[in-house]
């Protein structure tokens, strides 16, 4: 079974084969947007994560009639009100531009201290099959905002976050960019996300 992955980025896809590898689920082959007819990506313009995932899922799978997982995440700080959510990827105003998404909100949390400084990873996949049956399943990864970037094995926030499960006193945890590819799938927002789906896909994948 071809499964779409509906995003442009290698590390999401990359991702849920190894979980699906993890899972033992066989008979699937995950298809990037690179490889299918190239077809006009939809307007990200919900108010939720599950609605833009829903969105992209919907989107990709009647463009190509393949069951398609799309995903919408971002970082949801405490102090700001649950922001940037969806915004995420274009906080400061360019979509994609992690180095300036990550520059404005360290200038907005500056003065924060550290007992305020709660976020959150939130990560919606969305699960969509050409007959129209939709899945979704939602992912949190708790933790903390640090003051400067540390790591470079992540991308966007990863640099900025430090895992509620890595958390120690005197600041001693290391940040997600800083984790392993397999203790990231076990802990992140986005593997709790996909895992929830990892049972649906498996089943279409027997069918």
């Amino acid at each position: 079974m071809q499964l779409l992955v509906a995003s442009n980025n290698p590390k999401k896809l990359a991702e849920l084969e190894r979980i699906l590898a993890a899972a033992g689920v066989q008979g699937v082959e995950l298809v990037s947007l690179r490889e299918v007819e190239a077809y006009e990506e939809p307007v990200e313009y919900g108010r939720t994560f599950a609605d833009n995932a829903l969105i992209k899922a919907r989107a990709g799978a009647q463009a190509t009639g393949l069951a398609t997982v799309a995903d919408d995440s971002g970082l949801a700080v405490e102090e700001l009100g649950g922001m940037p959510g969806v915004l995420s990827a274009r906080w400061s105003g360019t979509h994609g531009d992690d180095q300036a998404n990550n520059d404005l909100l360290l200038a907005q949390m500056a003065d924060v201290p550290d007992e305020r400084r709660a976020v959150a990873f939130v990560s919606v996949c969305a699960l969509v099959t050409p007959d129209g049956t939709e899945r979704v399943s939602e992912g949190r990864w708790e933790g903390r905002l640090l003051r400067e970037e540390v790591g470079e094995n992540g991308f966007g926030y990863d640099p900025l976050f430090v895992p509620a499960e890595e958390d120690a006193p005197g600041g001693a945890g290391r940040s997600s960019a800083q984790l392993s590819l397999a203790d990231k799938d076990a802990l992140s927002h986005r593997g709790k996300a996909l895992g929830g789906l990892v049972a649906a896909i498996a089943e279409l994948a027997s069918a």
